[in-house]
């Protein structure tokens, strides 16, 4: 986060505090722009603010959104006065029926299934609309593993805009169909998710007017995700969590979550103590985990094979900066096998009521073996990152669930059904 004077170049555009675009690798910054590589040595950029006077008073007096932390985004000051999903405050939940499972002091979980299209990705989805409006686009797209997609497509809807969204072919069918529904332009590709976020790359250059929330108009997309941890500060009573577990697909909720907790800190809306961040993976597709377990900087890519399609990214953009955040932090990256998945979407299920999708499963699968690693503290207070809802990956426990069994309608069967039950 870079907290220093404006740049002599002012920006045309109205991105709120958001000041220039810096480098993450050399630091060196450009104006505001729809562009997501450094022209000096192609590193990745992020967005620098100048943030203005922020106090929790303010913030909560805001919208019940991600829109009352618009002074840290960038996005238009006007930004709730436009059409959008409104995403974000959703539940942070005291999982105490989980934490006795886990033999875990406190665990909370942040239960994104609540957002509109039931994923995180409606946060960073309504910020990369509204930089993409300032700065000129009139068409939402992306390439995605599913959330994404149904993210974009209902964003679009919502706000009047045409989309174009790219998916592997080999897609959940619920991820397709809640996407499709929205009305715009699905197109399946053959191949993996790297393969389409190579094509998105290939057309974000060939029309001028459409905005790749992932691709052209990432810097400002990404910043989304600090919400999250924004809103688990909040919701703790402006204090930040001793342990945080997060997916990792391309790695970028884990970085800006932790980047929002910093900011917070800087800020003095929190008081700035330590804490410790942990990524999560499905071994079929698990790069990251890999590095960190052979003390790697860089990530070998990977071919996805696993249940857990919203994190199947094989070359994932932001691997490097999870390493960084959990070495920085004293946390670590796991990977957990697909049946481990399925355990851990049951185990969430049947202790809080919580149904995951297979993203949530490798957060709660991995959170049990890093604490039976003992990477994980069981006395330390643990938010866990649930990141999109079951209803969306059926097929992971269709297979696992059902009846407990099927009885004639009469009384003396039910009672018969409940004495044989395992």
């Amino acid at each position: 986060m870079t907290l220093t004077a404006a740049p002599e170049t002012t920006s045309a555009y109205d991105l709120g505090s958001a000041r220039a675009l810096a480098c993450r690798e050399c630091r060196h910054e450009i104006p505001l722009a729809a562009e997501f590589a450094c022209p000096r040595c192609f590193g990745p950029l992020e967005v620098a603010y100048e943030f203005p006077t922020v106090t929790r008073a303010s913030i909560e007096a805001g919208p019940k959104s991600i829109w009352r932390y618009k002074d840290l985004l960038p996005v238009p000051s006007t930004v709730e006065q436009h059409a959008n999903t409104e995403p974000g405050l959703t539940r942070l939940i005291e999982a105490d029926n989980l934490a006795r499972a886990l033999g875990v002091r406190k665990i909370w979980i942040k239960d994104d299934t609540g957002n509109p299209t039931h994923s995180f990705k409606d946060r960073v989805v309504a910020v990369a609309l509204a930089a993409a409006r300032e700065l000129g686009f009139s068409v939402l797209c992306c390439p995605s593993t599913g959330n994404l997609a149904n993210a974009v497509a209902a964003a679009a809807a919502r706000a009047g805009w045409d989309s174009v969204v790219l998916i592997p072919s080999s897609l959940e069918q619920a991820k397709i169909v809640t996407t499709a529904v929205y009305g715009g332009t699905l197109l399946a590709v053959d191949g993996n998710y790297d393969d389409v976020n190579r094509l998105a790359t290939e057309l974000a250059a060939e029309h001028e007017d459409w905005a790749f929330v992932n691709v052209n108009v990432r810097p400002y997309y990404a910043e989304g995700s600090k919400t999250l941890g924004y809103e688990v500060a909040e919701q703790l009573g402006w204090r930040l969590p001793q342990q945080v577990v997060v997916p990792v697909a391309s790695g970028s909720q884990l970085t800006k979550i932790d980047k929002g907790f910093t900011e917070l800190g800087t800020l003095g809306l929190v008081e700035p103590t330590p804490y410790t961040v942990f990524g999560a993976q499905a071994t079929g597709c698990s790069p990251v985990a890999r590095a960190f377990e052979a003390g790697h900087d860089v990530i070998q890519p990977q071919k996805p094979d696993t249940i857990a399609r919203s994190l199947a990214i094989g070359n994932p953009a932001d691997g490097p900066y999870v390493l960084d955040s959990v070495r920085r932090t004293g946390g670590s990256v796991g990977h957990v096998s697909d049946s481990e998945v399925v355990a851990g979407i049951r185990l969430l299920a049947r202790t809080e009521g919580v149904f995951a999708e297979t993203a949530g499963g490798v957060t709660i699968a991995t959170t049990k073996k890093l604490l039976e690693a003992g990477a994980l503290d069981p006395d330390a207070e643990t938010v866990l990152m649930i990141t999109g809802d079951g209803l969306k990956t059926l097929d992971a426990v269709s297979g696992e669930v059902g009846p407990t069994a099927t009885v004639p309608s009469t009384s003396a069967a039910v009672r018969e059904a409940l004495a044989n039950r395992g």
